[in-house]
């Protein structure tokens, strides 16, 4: 990869001023005289930006991570961990991901959206088998998720960064449709050790703690084949807030899959139902024995 390029965000902002929805747009003034405090809050920088302190930031950070912990399926409170933890440093790197590769930069150019407005289901699903967007609607509609669930982001104050770190947010799904992971707690943390080994994004490393939730079976599941499968191919792919999904939807899976440089884990949902299956007949087989023995010593 190529020295990330150190651009400020009217550098990309004048290349693609017309391209850019209205939701990103800087509208407000961020220029004030006093010093930036609880009772003396600067404007927002684009629509729905809230700008924290330090002490606020620190503390959205702590509550939000134990908030998750306990209960992952509280998508705000991942969201919240996510960008109060991003900054100062990196959102930035991952913002110059996508300035140093020719993608990225027309991503941030043309600042496209991932919801069920944008990205037609019906559409999707009369495509080949085979295709990234085929299998992108399969497994939302297998998963019962739909693309317009993503928080939108902000606590981050460079409008850019906002961007990008939405754009992370809601190519989530593809990242699961890629790797063909669930959405269950097993398989999201999986994705998280790769989101975390190919973005250093530290709330998908903070994620990993919700391995202290799973059965032994599961930890052992974790640990032995999906962490060294996240790890290894998170840190040898390409980064994957680079692809431009839109543009890929007719593309084959494996041939992406292939361009990326990403191996598919072994399938979890197969494993779980194997695992369950095994279990069923070694109970019904011990039950089926304890019968016998009851039988024979009633016979003697």
């Amino acid at each position: 990869m190529s020295t990330p390029i150190r651009a400020s965000t009217s550098s990309v902002a004048t290349i693609g001023r017309r391209a850019r929805p209205r939701t990103y747009s800087p509208q407000y003034s961020s220029h004030h005289t006093q010093p930036f405090s609880v009772l003396n809050r600067p404007a927002p920088k684009y629509e729905g930006h809230v700008p924290l302190t330090t002490i606020e930031r620190g503390a959205l950070a702590i509550g939000s991570a134990f908030g998750s912990l306990i209960n992952p399926r509280r998508g705000d409170l991942i969201a919240a961990l996510g960008e109060a933890t991003a900054t100062p440093y990196f959102i930035y790197r991952l913002r110059n991901a996508m300035l140093s590769n020719p993608t990225g930069r027309r991503i941030l150019r043309d600042r496209p959206r991932i919801t069920s407005q944008t990205m037609s289901m019906t559409y999707l699903r009369t495509l080949p088998s085979n295709t990234v967007g085929y299998n992108y609607a399969a497994w939302l509609d297998r998963e019962g998720v739909s693309p317009d669930t993503r928080e939108q982001v902000k606590y981050i104050d460079d409008e850019e960064c906002a961007y990008v770190m939405q754009r992370y947010r809601e190519c989530h799904d593809f990242y699961h449709a890629l790797t063909g992971l669930p959405v269950m707690v097993e398989g999201e943390i999986a994705l998280k050790a790769f989101e975390f080994a190919n973005t250093v994004l530290p709330m998908t490393g903070l994620s990993l703690f919700a391995v202290t939730r799973l059965k032994q079976a599961e930890r052992k599941r974790f640990w032995e084949t999906y962490l060294p499968w996240a790890v290894s191919n998170g840190l040898k792919s390409e980064e994957v807030i680079n692809v431009y999904w839109e543009e890929r939807l007719e593309t084959d899976v494996e041939e992406l899959r292939e361009e990326l440089g990403i191996e598919m884990p072994p399938d979890l949902r197969e494993t779980r139902r194997l695992l369950r299956e095994q279990k069923k007949a070694e109970k019904l087989a011990r039950e089926a024995q304890d019968k016998i023995g009851a039988i024979s010593t009633s016979g003697v």
